[in-house]
């Protein structure tokens, strides 16, 4: 389909006017509750206010009318938004007597995505982004070119301080907005331009064609980059296998519509075992699926297996799994739809049924009709398919033998293992320590009520490079999996987990980061939602322990290593601090170890959390995969942030 004809399945044909914008209610609750509608005051909440303007002119693309945004960040952390969309209205709104423009701005729930006919396909608040971004910003102003004019709007924390003007004459069409978030409100206003870059990017692959730019004004900062991708998701799945190795070399790719929705998939296999699956719906990220993920997975499965069929590639009684079909694809499904029902306030799923129908069928047809035309691609899938699944036999056998030499199918801990007398999961925090000294330092100094020890020792497999059946005969991991009783893969039970706080507590020198982020593959690959739902901390033992006389304090870091000399020295510069650098935790007393890391009234813990996928994904890949090259590039580039790490 041409890049006309898919911009026309979105397309309205009427002027957008003030008649299209309707008034739900205030904008009152916003800066008393302003992690309902952006989610928090964090770093997360303030690049949100960017995306919610973002996906203003992202409407205006999906009607038909844009084709270019820019993003800029500039002094003193100012964001512009430039748009050549029609331009928000501003003729008078009937029901209140006002500018479109001051109503779009000033009043919750109201834009032209309420039935007016404003727009078939949203994303955004559905309406409440311009409200809200201007109710948590110091000052916000818009530009409107339209007709001819130059309109304009000022504003101070959601009120009007300055009424629509036009302020000059236009050739150009389409929205500015300019805005700075309020310190109020947020707990950090420092925009972070990789972050705002890669939803940016992220914009420009779902929507073909329309060219998003990106600007850091900031002094010392200046940097800029423009995405424009022609083959849209495409180029998103190309984007993301590029550091793996392909299976096929076509990113399979299919679209197709009913009435007002419209459907797209793009796919490609590559050699590793990882499942990547991204959906978006109304160019809405959907990271818990939904109904568009279900249809893609009943097709896919379906398809696969009666091609295998077919072509005698799968004998007649055999088939392969939805998770063997599924082992090293990533693929992005991208959804829109007039009425789109998100589940939870975060639009984490979608619930429309009628959108697994049409993916469903999408795939069906149009997948069996590639494999017709393209045999050895179907055999190359068919063939990974097949080895995944005797993989996964062998991981069954693996499991089963693990639970038949435990106690009552799995009762019986491991060894190493120290536990806590709790059982309540969501009062109980496990340790997972480095080497059997400091697993000794940590279960003397614990607080055995609640705290659980399990030691390692040696390096563990790395994971990005093997099937679950080789994870579960390792003597390492067998270890993890059955002290936190949850299972890994698709048999992963978050309600069976027995520590609702899993901490990492690795020496802080390489060695250390090395098991750590071992760790962390392990957890992203084979029980991600671990990670997803908060449970996976770092723990971050003191650096140095400083004394003069009886006095001891530890530092974490170099900089506040100095603080606290200058602090123990007091009035006295010449006076006598010793200052040791810890060799690591076994190098600890259960004491110190205790007061310094374990602590819950004194320790540091580093809670982490996920909050691009995609990203992390990438990341695993280039540090921890096959290829050396994207590595070498990745050290390369960040070994200037390695200052304080021990060779």
């Amino acid at each position: 389909m041409s890049e006309e004809l898919e911009r026309s399945a979105t397309q309205v044909d009427h002027e957008y006017g003030a008649s299209e914008i309707q008034v739900l209610e205030g904008l009152e609750a916003v800066r008393k509750r302003p992690g309902m509608y952006i989610g928090s005051t964090s770093e997360s909440g303030l690049h949100h206010l960017v995306y919610e303007i973002v996906d203003n002119a992202i409407d205006e693309a999906l009607a038909g009318y844009c084709d270019e945004i820019t993003v800029k960040i500039g002094e003193g952390d100012v964001i512009t938004v430039i748009d050549n969309g029609r331009g928000i209205p501003v003729d008078i709104q009937q029901q209140t007597g006002k500018p479109a423009l001051e109503v779009v701005f000033t009043i919750l729930h109201a834009g032209g995505k309420f039935g007016g006919g404003g727009y078939k396909v949203s994303g955004g608040l559905h309406g409440v982004g311009g409200s809200v971004v201007n109710a948590l910003s110091e000052w916000l102003e818009v530009r409107v070119h339209k007709d001819g004019k130059i309109y304009e709007m000022k504003f101070s924390r959601g009120n009007v301080t300055q009424p629509m003007k036009v302020v000059g004459d236009t050739d150009r069409h389409g929205t500015e907005v300019v805005f700075k978030p309020d310190p109020e409100m947020f707990e950090v206003t420092e925009y972070n331009y990789d972050t705002l870059h890669t939803r940016m990017r992220e914009e420009a692959f779902l929507n073909a064609g329309v060219r998003i730019i990106t600007v850091d004004e900031r002094p010392g900062k200046e940097q800029s980059d423009e995405m424009h991708y022609a083959g849209g998701i495409r180029e998103f799945v190309t984007f993301i296998n590029r550091n793996k190795t392909t299976v096929h070399d076509d990113v399979i790719y299919m679209v197709g519509k009913k009435e007002d929705s419209e459907a797209e998939v793009a796919f490609q296999y590559h050699d590793g075992y990882n499942e990547t699956i991204v959906s978006f719906a109304n160019n809405v990220h959907t990271p818990e699926g939904g109904m568009h993920e279900e249809g893609f997975k009943r097709a896919l499965t379906s398809v696969l297996n009666a091609y295998g069929k077919k072509m005698k590639i799968l004998k007649e009684e055999d088939k392969v799994s939805g998770e063997d079909c599924r082992e090293g694809i990533t693929c992005i499904i991208s959804v829109k739809l007039t009425e789109a029902q998100f589940e939870g306030q975060t639009k984490a799923k979608l619930g429309n049924s009628e959108m697994r129908t049409l993916v469903n069928n999408l795939v069906s047809e149009k997948l069996a009709e590639y494999l017709e035309e393209n045999p050895a691609v179907g055999r190359a899938i068919l063939d990974k398919a097949l080895m995944a699944n005797r993989a996964r036999e062998a991981a069954r056998k693996a499991r089963e033998s693990i639970r038949r030499k435990t106690a009552l199918g799995g009762a019986a801990m491991p060894d190493k293992l120290r536990d806590c007398n709790e059982v309540n999961p969501e009062l109980t925090e496990l340790y997972i320590v480095e080497g059997d000294s400091a697993g000794g330092s940590a279960t003397q100094g614990r607080d055995s009520r609640f705290q659980a020890i399990l030691p390692l020792w040696g390096k563990m497999l790395n994971v990005e490079k093997a099937r679950a059946d080789k994870v579960y005969g390792n003597d390492k991991l067998t270890p993890v999996i059955t002290a936190l009783g949850a299972g890994i893969g698709e048999e992963f039970d978050l309600s069976k987990l027995r520590y609702h706080k899993v901490i990492i507590m690795a020496d802080a020198d390489v060695d250390g980061a090395h098991i750590r982020t071992l760790l962390l593959t392990f957890f992203f690959r084979f029980m991600r939602p671990l990670i997803e739902q908060g449970y996976v901390y770092a723990a971050v033992p003191p650096l140095y322990k400083l004394t003069r006389g009886k006095t001891t304090r530890v530092a974490f870091d170099d900089v506040e290593r100095e603080r606290i000399a200058a602090e123990l020295r007091g009035d006295n510069p010449n006076a006598k601090v010793d200052i040791n650098r810890y060799k690591g935790l076994g190098e600890m007393d259960p004491h110190e170890l205790w007061e310094t890391t374990m602590d819950p009234e004194k320790r540091t813990l580093k809670r982490i959390e996920l909050d691009d996928a995609v990203a992390a994904d990438a990341t695993f890949t280039v540090l921890m995969g096959e290829k050396v090259e994207p590595r070498k590039e990745f050290i390369e580039q960040n070994a200037k942030y390695a200052v304080n790490l021990d060779y």
